[in-house]
């Protein structure tokens, strides 16, 4: 595993109480894995899914028992980014503060580099 430098992405606390609120309630897993993959009507979108199984290239940022991973590809588009967690009436869930992105399509799903 590489070690990671905080400064290059930072989650708040509710981003970081929301993922690992989201593996206590699984099970199960090594953690949560964040990351970026061309789609969208923008060209570039958000992923997450839970780790089972460490790739030792990944970067991991623990914090209060949750370790989150970023694969170096999606790293190179997140980088400087601010990942929270926000709850809006009935619409929740995780938000993006990337400085990286140009614009973001209307439905706010993806997103320009």
């Amino acid at each position: 595993m590489q070690e990671f430098n905080p400064k290059s992405i930072s989650f708040s606390k509710k981003a970081i109480n929301h993922f690992r609120t989201s593996l206590q309630q699984r099970g199960s897993g090594e953690g949560i894995k964040i990351g970026v993959k061309e789609a969208g009507c923008s060209g570039y979108e958000y992923v997450f899914d839970f780790i089972d199984n460490i790739d030792i290239n990944d970067y991991v940022f623990e914090e209060k028992g949750c370790n989150i991973y970023i694969d170096n590809h999606s790293l190179k588009f997140l980088s400087g980014s601010m990942v929270d967690y926000s709850e809006d009436g009935l619409n929740k869930g995780i938000k993006f503060i990337n400085p990286n992105a140009k614009a973001v399509c209307g439905c706010g799903e993806s997103f320009t580099i």
